[in-house]
């Protein structure tokens, strides 16, 4: 019949064929796919007939797809279109300099050398220049006054040289984000059919008319009609905003859309929308024009009226939401979820402190240099007015402005100096570092600082299969017609009646995707694809010498009656065939002590099934699925059902009787091995203080056995382990809530939960996360491959999702993927977030000495000899090999193992330390000891003219130049001396494993050099001897020897030492101020501290944050058809997201628990709170400031899926107040989003 109607569209078609090639166009294509349910199946049925027509329409097969030719492909491209979206186009270096320049503090320094240019050229009378005071003369012959435009011309130079530097770094970051994107772009395949072959491809490849296979856990590429599948259900909320699972068949509702998930069951669709024309593309594309509409501003301002509202009656209900119990979690009234907001998301713990650190840094160089030009302001005027008794002349006033300019330049010159601006500048080059390093560890990082965060994690919760075993899993013992076979039995053995019958069952009730390949290599293990347990039992059949592929061959899948596919609640996955007398066979398999209670029969020896009593099944459990779990094997039962045609057709619906009354076939035992490596890695969480737990589905048996192999659990230790259900009992009080108390009696001793639903898996992160029995907060990672285990990954610290065994869902809710699904990968990413908190304090503890001994210095010289010692391009220098290079040398060292014999830092650790106190105030105090020493004294030891108390445009003097040279030279030294934090002795270890660090302080010492010899004028300079070099490069390497001196020195002896740099912690936070943040999704511990002391403008934060936004951007997750682009990413500096992000977060698969009823009840009154703003998408004003963290929190409990209230939440990130935004690129706005 298929034939007919085939070769009846094929003739019709010769007349509709409007498109030259094809039976239907790109945009009868585009209509289709934006009509839902009854009326696109009118629709088909009207244009094509039939889903069949319209494959024949695109001329392709729905059993063998595309033909694959090369010239097919390309001319399905050019008419429909390719599946890519096209990217943002990345800042063009001109752009970043540009943002470079709009730093307030470089500002300030541009008009000051401006000013200072200008009225060098000035030269006022010789006869009045007696007047004009004593700093005024003394310039004794012509070409040195001359030359008193180039201080102005050297700081101007400088100041360029400084934004070209910074712009090549956010360049060559940006770069480095891009090809990790285009790196995980590429790992996103999907299964085709072509050329009657199954295949993967990559996502881009994908064309209209091909056939794809869709299975559980997979992200649509694109758009199509299902034209069969079994029992698919599909989580459309991140298009809709619905939360329920929509089931889709060809009967009622064919169209799948990209962008969506599917959450159950399989399927095959025809692709009919690619790229730009399928929903999301569209969408997109929606969301690319319309941030130049005009009509949009009107509802952007009725809109902020609206959130100003909203605004009043949250704060009301912000202490409500703080003191919300756990409990409401679990099913409490929709009231309360209302209110509830999500959870804040606080900054990583790094930039939290390193934010309000640099900050408070600011600040003081904020004071000390405001002090330094009021002191030398004073002192200019009383010296000249009043000592010199001296009246103002009209014509000196240009010398006089001249003067007030250079004090004006030396204070900015302290607060750049003040200012760490590199240390944000470290936080990201060390992240952007690692992550691409990391890659080589099989750690692919998906959002930038989960780097750092695994660093400091205290509890890892993984998966048994895949993560600890090497998921190649094989049947080795099997009980078959009440005899259990120790080994896998002959064919010969078991009777033949039961062989064709489990043959059959195992044959037809495993996917179809699942199959059994020949090894790659000659010798090798045959390739297991698909679902590794189903593998197993089809290499049972192989084994038993039956072939499967035959059967299938004979029962295409199409011919499958109905099939009920596995999930978590179920555990169970079940085929019905309708037999040629008109009866139907049930053929099961699932976890054996849940099928085990639905038998009634079993088959005995010969062949012949005899009733199955509960005592018997006691009976079976105690002596095969026990003593198999306990040597670690996985236990499935194998059953059938027979319909006989007496009963009629049975309700395929009502699930609980079709699944019960069943014939016990077989149970088999199916072994996973551990991993080698695993154990040795276990061992090292163990030894760096991070508690592994292993959460599996498995029996507790089976999982109690493989975690002694892998030495979580240990003989002789006193840890439980426990399945779901009596985790469950011992959690919940009388009325069923979970109870934050009874988990904290639980956790700190659990190692195993088995037989674990996702659910218990969230329950568990989020007790040890929101856990306060230790003082220090937990840091959890969890590892997830299933699509179940994306609430528990997206809850955790850090998710690991599985690269080979993971499903797009998990991927998507995950910040790393381990590309080998190895848990020893996981071990390294430790050793590198540990490491990239080193790095930062390494650079910390060199940055600090060198900002106190600098402002230090030109504070003091300041004050007592009228100028600073450091001159202006100096400090430049001095900043830029502090900052920008020193950040690059110690951000980039390697890790060693050394990092795992520590215990973590945790979350109120400060970042400095008190040995690294130690360190700073030593190094400070010897620099400064050196330093004022050669400056009052120098001329004196090295028997030279002094150069204090020097006029205005004086030559440079040998003194200064000493003076600075030494200055620079032990800043080189003790950036050796700054590899080490922890106190050690030696400095030098490793140090040639590094060869970033190598060169950068050979090359500063070589530019040093240049300066100093050839520098001249600009760089106030004057050439040194050979003496004077080996003297100053003798003081510089004292800073060396010094090192060892401290470092003898025990801390704990020195009590009046403080730590700094802590994180802020929520109790902290006053009330009042606590309301105003419920608005913003993260806790911006850099605008609070700001907002106690309303500085807005200097260059450390407005850098911060624009790192801040880098790792936002970069947090927000990678992935092509996430969705769209959250409209105000675009306005945001830096923002490397080359793919949009527009999701509406907290989409959880919505699970009915078996306990639990009430869950249906209320998801129609849910549905119906949902605010019609969810609906469109307006993009907020384009002057919001640091772009909102996108990867939003997970809601509290599955049950509450997507609360609709939640997602409009993260729909319509708050714009700042102001009425009109400014455009993204004027000096206007970036000056906006420094504030």
């Amino acid at each position: 019949m298929a034939n007919n109607s085939y070769s009846g569209v094929k003739n019709s078609m010769v007349e509709a064929n409007h498109d030259g090639e094809f039976g239907c166009t790109l945009k009868e294509l585009r209509s289709l796919m934006e009509l839902r349910g009854a009326e696109a199946l009118g629709k088909i049925g009207d244009s094509y007939e039939d889903t069949q027509g319209l494959c024949s329409r695109l001329k392709t097969s729905p059993i063998d797809g595309l033909s694959g030719q090369p010239g097919d492909i390309e001319k399905r491209k050019t008419v429909f279109g390719e599946n890519v979206i096209p990217p943002k186009k990345p800042k063009t270096f001109l752009q970043l300099v540009w943002e470079a320049l709009q730093d307030v503090t470089l500002i300030i320094l541009e008009v000051a050398a401006i000013v200072s240019l200008g009225l060098s050229f000035y030269r006022p009378p010789d006869a009045e220049r007696e007047h004009c005071g004593r700093a005024a003369g003394g310039a004794e012959d012509e070409n040195e006054s001359e030359a008193g435009w180039i201080e102005g011309a050297a700081i101007l130079l400088s100041v360029i040289c400084v934004v070209l530097v910074t712009a090549f770094n956010d360049w060559s970051k940006e770069k480095q984000f891009r090809g990790l994107q285009n790196r995980i772009e590429q790992e996103q395949k999907f299964t085709v059919v072509r050329g009657g072959q199954v295949i993967q491809i990559s996502v881009a490849e994908i064309v209209v008319g091909d056939i794809a296979q869709v299975k559980y856990g997979d992200l649509l590429p694109t758009d199509g009609v299902l034209i069969q599948g079994n029992d698919l259900k599909i989580d459309e909320s991140s298009l809709t905003g619905e939360s329920d699972l929509v089931k889709k068949t060809q009967q009622k509702d064919p169209m799948l859309l990209s962008g969506t998930h599917v959450m159950e069951g399989s399927g095959k669709m025809l692709v009919t929308a690619v790229g730009v024309n399928s929903q999301t593309g569209i969408i997109f594309t929606l969301l690319g024009t319309s941030e130049d509409d005009e009509e949009d501003e009107e509802e952007k301002k009725k809109e902020k009226e609206e959130k100003k509202k909203q605004r009043k009656t949250k704060a009301q209900d912000g202490a409500a939401m703080e003191m919300q119990p756990l409990n409401s979690d679990e099913g409490g009234d929709a009231e309360e979820k209302k209110k509830a907001g999500p959870p804040k998301k606080e900054k990583s713990v790094l930039q939290g402190k390193l934010t309000k650190l640099a900050v408070q840094i600011g600040k003081a160089g904020l004071v000390m240099s405001a002090i330094t030009v009021i002191i030398l302001v004073v002192l200019f005027v009383v010296d000249t007015f009043w000592i010199q008794n001296l009246p103002w002349v009209k014509d000196c006033t240009p010398i006089y402005i001249q003067f007030f300019v250079k004090f004006f330049i030396i204070g900015v010159t302290v607060l750049v100096v003040a200012v760490p601006e590199g240390l944000p500048l470290a936080v990201t080059i060390s992240l952007a570092y690692s992550v691409k390093k990391m890659m080589k560890d099989n750690n692919l990082v998906r959002h930038l600082d989960a780097c750092e965060t695994m660093g400091n994690a205290t509890a890892i919760c993984s998966d048994k299969t895949g993560t600890l075993t090497m998921n190649r899993m094989t049947v080795v013992q099997a009980f078959i017609g009440e005899k259990h076979y120790k080994k896998l039995p002959e064919p010969e053995n078991i009777p033949a009646s039961i062989l064709d019958i489990l043959i059959l069952g195992i044959a037809v009730n495993c996917a179809y995707t699942t199959k059994i390949m020949s090894p790659e290599k000659e010798g090798g293990l045959p390739r297991q694809v698909g679902n590794k347990t189903e593998c197993a039992l089809l290499g049972f059949s192989t084994d038993l010498k039956r072939d499967y592929q035959a059967i299938r061959n004979e029962i295409p899948e199409e011919k499958l009656h109905k099939v009920y596919t596995f999930n978590s609640v179920r555990k169970s996955m079940s085929t019905v065939l309708k037999m040629a007398d008109g009866s139907y066979r049930m053929f099961s398999k699932g976890a054996s002590e849940i099928l085990l209670k639905k038998c009634y029969k079993i088959v005995i020896a010969n062949g012949e099934a005899k009733v199955f009593r509960p005592r018997d099944r006691d009976d079976m459990v105690k002596k095969v699925i026990e003593p198999m779990a306990s040597e670690g094997l996985r236990t499935i039962c194998l059953a059938y059902r027979d319909f006989p045609v007496s009963e009629g057709e049975p309700d395929w619906d009502n699930e609980n009787d079709i699944l019960s009354g069943l014939t016990c076939l077989s149970v088999v035992g199916i072994e996973d091995p551990v991993r080698p490596e695993v154990p040795d890695a276990i061992k090292k969480c163990q030894r760096a203080g991070i508690t592994v737990r292993m959460v599996t589905g498995d029996n507790i048996n089976t999982a109690r056995a493989i975690a002694s192999k892998c030495g979580i659990l240990l003989p002789g230790d006193d840890f439980i382990c426990l399945d779901g259900k009596e985790f469950n009992r011992r959690i919940r009080n009388e009325k069923g809530e979970i109870e934050q108390e009874r988990i904290d009696k639980i956790w700190p001793k659990l190692r195993v939960l088995a037989r674990s639903s996702p659910t218990d898996k969230h329950t568990l992160v989020k007790g040890i996360i929101d856990s306060e029995v230790l003082e220090q907060r937990q840091v959890v990672a969890v590892t997830g491959d299933g699509t179940n285990d994306g609430p528990a990954l997206k809850k955790a610290d850090v998710g690991f999702a599985m690269g080979i065994a993971g499903t797009d869902v998990a991927k998507e809710a995950s910040d790393i993927i381990l590309t080998d699904d190895n848990f020893s990968s996981i071990v390294k990413a430790v050793m590198w977030g540990r490491n990239v908190y080193d790095s930062i304090s390494k650079f910390l503890q060199f940055q600090l000495t060198v900002n106190v001994v600098a402002v230090i210095v030109a504070f003091t010289g300041a004050c007592i000899t009228q100028d600073s010692p450091l001159k202006a391009v100096q400090m430049l220098w001095v900043n830029l090999i502090m900052d920008t290079f020193a950040s690059l040398a110690l951000a980039t060292e390697p890790p060693t193992e050394a990092l795992l014999l520590r215990k973590p830092y945790g979350r109120n650790k400060p970042l400095i330390s008190r040995t690294m106190m130690k360190n700073i105030l030593g190094q400070g105090v010897f620099q400064l000891i050196i330093i004022f020493t050669l400056l009052f004294a120098g001329e004196k030891i090295f028997d030279i003219d002094s150069g204090r108390n020097t006029p205005l445009h004086a030559p440079p003097s040998e003194h200064y130049t000493i003076v600075f040279n030494t200055f620079v030279l032990m800043q080189l030294f003790n950036e050796i001396n700054a590899r080490k934090i922890h106190g050690e002795r030696n400095v030098f270890e490793g140090i040639f494993n590094n060869l970033i660090f190598c060169s950068i302080v050979f090359g500063t010492f070589i530019i040093q050099i240049v300066i100093v010899q050839f520098g001249g004028k600009p760089f106030s300079c004057v050439a040194l001897t050979i003496d004077q070099w080996l003297w100053c490069t003798f003081l510089g390497f004292g800073s060396l020897l010094w090192g060892q001196v401290i470092s003898s020195i025990p801390t704990s002896r020195l009590k009046f030492l403080k730590s700094a740099g802590h994180g802020t912690q929520k109790d902290e936070i006053p009330d009042e101020e606590l309301d105003e943040l419920e608005d913003n999704e993260e806790i911006d511990h850099a605008e609070r501290e700001l907002r106690r002391g309303q500085i807005l403008w200097f260059r450390g934060l407005n850098r911060i944050q624009t790192q801040i936004r880098v790792v936002n951007a970069f947090r927000s997750s990678i992935s092509l058809y996430e969705g769209l682009e959250k409209p105000e990413s675009r306005s945001s500096i830096h923002n490397f997201m080359t793919h949009p992000e527009f999701r509406i977060e907290d989409s959880e698969p919505h699970i009915p628990l078996i306990d639990d009823t009430d869950a249906e009840d209320d998801a129609p009154t849910k549905r119906n709170s949902a605010s019609p703003r969810n609906a469109t998408p307006t993009p907020p004003s384009p002057t919001t400031a640091v772009a909102p963290t996108i990867t939003a929190p997970v809601s509290p409990s599955p049950n509450q899926n997507n609360n609709a209230v939640e997602s409009s939440n993260h729909l319509l990130p708050e714009g700042p107040k102001s009425g009109t935004p400014s455009a993204p690129g004027s000096p206007l706005h970036s000056l906006e989003t420094s504030l």
